[in-house]
């Protein structure tokens, strides 16, 4: 299971979304349930939401993740010199057959919207 997120719900507790991969189908998850989603949902929500991702930058890697296509997801957070607060972001890195850099995106916008394309995909169902 791979945390993309953590933030205090209503209640006061801390909740999380996660991603995980069941029976080779790419899942994510938060206190309401979980649901599929397909593996390009996750390249085409960073490359929407995100920018190149500077691998010079000083970032602390908190996780990685490898999707079932080869594509590598990285958990890292990242302080600028004028943050106060370290903010997570989510890096893609294409499989080897993608040529393309890496791409990094907030994780609070990338949780929020795959949970909307997952919760959006049960609807449909």
């Amino acid at each position: 299971m791979f945390k993309i997120h953590e933030f205090s719900s209503l209640a006061g507790e801390l909740s999380a979304v996660s991603l995980r991969v069941l029976d080779g189908q790419l899942e994510i998850i938060s206190d309401d349930g979980a649901w599929p989603l397909p593996e390009a949902a996750v390249r085409a929500v960073v490359a929407r939401f995100g920018a190149p991702f500077d691998e010079h930058a000083r970032i602390t890697t908190v996780a990685c993740f490898r999707l079932p296509g080869g594509a590598e997801l990285s958990h890292v957070r990242h302080l600028a010199g004028y943050d106060v607060i370290a903010r997570d972001y989510i890096v893609y890195r294409g499989s080897e057959a993608q040529t393309e850099g890496a791409l990094c995106a907030l994780a609070r916008t990338v949780a929020a919207a795959l949970l909307h394309l997952g919760r959006a995909g049960q609807q449909t169902v």
